[in-house]
């Protein structure tokens, strides 16, 4: 159950990337009349960061080490982005598809590959190590707690 409910928050959370990366897109695209691949890069790191934001902190509730798993979600875009861009352009441009049917088959293999690269890899052994606000003021109490015993403690016996 608890795997069913990381993949429904990882659907919601891409849904909204999807909807930033659509909204720059269409801003750039359309309305400054940027090159494709220009409004598509900048339209795709946007969501990205957003996507990777949400998900590290509520999805996969992870305490890595944030500029490893930056790096490592980069790595995955390194590959990912020019494959994307290059197959954008092949299906808008030799094939005649429409831009926002081509983005929105990008988006739905970005989708899963990226699930699958940040469940296994980026977050893999480190999913569910981040401690609530709560969780965190609760060691802070216990913490402060035994520190006030231990010094009542000798001072009580003298």
């Amino acid at each position: 159950m608890k795997e069913f409910l990381r993949t429904l928050k990882f659907v919601g959370f891409s849904i909204s990337a999807g909807v930033i990366q659509v909204l720059v897109f269409t801003l750039l695209n359309e309305l400054l009349k940027l090159d494709y691949w220009v409004s598509y890069l900048i339209a795709l790191v946007c969501s990205v960061l957003w996507n990777f934001t949400f998900n590290r902190k509520f999805t996969f509730k992870s305490a890595a080490n944030v500029p490893i798993a930056m790096l490592k979600v980069a790595a995955f875009y390194v590959v990912f982005t020019p494959f994307s861009v290059w197959f954008e352009n092949f299906l808008t441009v030799q094939c005649g598809w429409n831009e926002y049917l081509a983005t929105g088959t990008n988006m739905v293999i970005n989708f899963v590959l990226e699930f699958l690269y940040q469940r296994f890899f980026v977050f893999g052994k480190s999913i569910d190590t981040a401690k609530t606000r709560k969780e965190k003021l609760l060691e802070k109490q216990q913490l402060e707690q035994r520190e006030s015993e231990g010094k009542a403690g000798p001072e009580g016996q003298e």
